[in-house]
């Protein structure tokens, strides 16, 4: 791996890994539903060798290892890498590029990649590094939003766009890869064969506002807009799109949905 060269890990790994404990203890989780669907619709099991890209803190990792499966993963943000290795002392973690990745031709039964491939610099590039790695016939997963249609989830990702940059015309957001069509050419344009999408519901909890807020605050998009704005700016607008989902007890919970594509090598 070249790590002077200009990619994805360059931008993401220092915003990525600025709350890293929270994003482990909080955030990271909140798809755990969609992870755990994947893994299994992949038959990840004893045996399985398997590679998380942008494995973020680990979490599908250690459930991969948890089923039986020998596991590996890279990500950009080496603060986030160090609780992968926490939780997974055995498997093999690498700080990396999405289009660069650091493991030899047809060395996986399977590999996922949980809302990372859209962060790539060239997510064309990343997908086909991610089949170069997979075994032939081998199993490739893109997991990204659901449908923002009527999402509630779509609203507190929407919270903080009046405090980045207007992005360019033609940029991709959030919701680039939601759209299954896109989803589907994107991984044909990576040379893979895409078979099904499944969707899966995965609503967001939180014990009480202060933890939603810790939350939400950890992702690389807060940060740029922390950055940008200033932390009580981002804390403000969470909190106002937050509003609607508080429950009598003072926790929060809001409706998601992840949709993941598996396609073959």
């Amino acid at each position: 791996m070249n790590q002077d060269r200009t990619g994805s890990a360059a931008v993401n790994g220092p915003l990525w890994g600025s709350a890293a404990r929270d994003w482990a203890e909080i955030q990271e989780g909140q798809f755990r539903a969609g992870y755990e669907a994947a893994l299994a619709a992949c038959g990840v099991g004893p045996g399985t060798d398997y590679l998380d890209a942008g494995c973020g803190a680990g979490m599908a990792a250690a459930l991969a290892a948890a089923r039986g499966a020998r596991v590996a993963g890279f990500d950009a943000a080496g603060a986030l890498l160090e609780i992968a290795r926490e939780r997974t002392p055995q498997g093999d973690f690498r700080l990396a590029d999405l289009e660069d990745v650091p493991f030899a031709e047809g060395s996986f039964d399977v590999v996922t990649g949980f809302n990372a491939f859209q962060f790539a610099a060239d997510p064309v590039r990343a997908l086909a590094e991610a089949r170069r790695v997979a075994r032939p016939g081998g199993a490739v997963v893109v997991m990204t939003w659901g449908d923002p249609e009527g999402m509630e989830a779509a609203a507190i990702v929407g919270a903080l766009r009046p405090l980045l940059p207007v992005p360019p015309p033609g940029a991709p957001g959030p919701f680039a890869l939601s759209d299954e069509g896109r989803l589907r050419g994107l991984a044909q344009a990576a040379g893979l064969v895409p078979e099904r999408v499944v969707d899966v519901d995965s609503p967001w909890s939180y014990p009480d506002a202060a933890t939603a807020l810790r939350g939400l605050g950890s992702s690389g998009v807060a940060a740029r807009a922390r950055a940008l704005a200033g932390a009580g700016a981002v804390d403000a607008a969470h909190a106002a799109a937050l509003a609607p989902f508080h429950q009598p007890d003072g926790s929060l919970r809001i409706g998601a949905r992840c949709r993941f594509l598996v396609a073959r090598a």
